[in-house]
C-alpha cells in the first residue's frame, strides 16, 4: 500500500465527514494542532524512564484521548459520520484533575516562576503544555469561525475544557518528573 496518494496536492483535503477543504481552513489548523501535540507528547513519554509504567500507562490513555478529540475535530457537526465517534464527554477533563491532585500533592508549593527545564522528560512536557495552550486557541477559533453567536457544541466545549485541564496537567507533569528524577524546578531569577 501506498503512504501517498497525490490527492492533496492543490491544497485540499478530506475530512472524516467526506467534505474536501483547505489545508488551511481553521478546522484543519485545529487537528493539526492536535496531532502536533500528541506527538510532543508521545516524545514526553519516550524520556520517561522505565520505572514508571502506570504514569507512563496513563499519558499513552491521554494520547488515545487526543485521537478521539481528532476525530470530532476532523468531522464536520452534524455530519452522519459523526455515529461512528465515540461521544466525548466531561469525563477525560475530570479524569485529568484527579491526576493533577495525585502529582501535585508531594511536590513543593511554588513561590515563584519556574522556567521550562530540567530533566528531559520535565523540558518536553512543558513543551507539550505550549503546544497544548496554542491547540486550545485554535480549537476555539474554530468554534468562533463555525458557530458564530449558537455557541460551540457540547462535544466541542468537553474538547475545550479537557485541553484547558490538559495544559495544566502537563505543566504539574512537567514539575513531577522533575521530582521523580531527584531535580528541583527551575526558578526564574528575574
Amino acid at each position: 500500500m501506498k503512504i501517498y496518494t497525490g490527492t492533496g496536492d492543490r491544497g485540499k483535503t478530506s475530512l472524516f465527514s467526506g467534505e474536501r477543504i483547505s489545508k488551511s481552513s481553521p478546522r484543519l489548523e485545529a487537528y493539526g494542532d492536535l496531532d502536533e501535540l500528541n506527538s510532543v507528547i508521545g516524545a514526553v513519554v519516550a524520556a520517561m524512564d522505565e520505572d514508571q509504567p502506570a504514569l507512563k500507562g496513563e499519558i499513552m490513555a491521554i494520547q488515545a484521548l487526543l485521537l478521539e478529540a481528532g476525530a470530532w475535530l476532523a468531522t464536520t457537526p452534524g455530519a452522519a459520520s459523526t455515529r461512528f465517534l465515540k461521544p466525548f464527554t466531561k469525563d477525560p477533563a475530570e479524569m485529568l484533575e484527579i491526576a493533577i491532585d495525585r502529582m501535585n500533592a508531594p511536590l513543593p508549593e511554588l513561590k515563584h516562576f519556574i522556567l521550562p527545564g530540567g530533566h528531559l522528560s520535565a523540558s518536553l512536557a512543558h513543551m507539550a503544555r505550549t503546544v497544548c495552550r496554542r491547540t486550545e486557541r485554535r480549537v476555539i477559533e474554530l468554534a468562533e469561525h463555525e458557530d458564530g453567536d449558537s455557541g460551540p457544541t457540547d462535544t466541542l466545549t468537553h474538547i475545550l475544557v479537557f485541553l484547558n485541564r490538559l495544559s495544566d496537567y502537563l505543566f504539574v507533569l512537567a514539575r513531577y518528573c522533575n521530582h521523580i528524577q531527584g531535580q528541583g524546578d527551575v526558578p526564574w531569577q528575574g
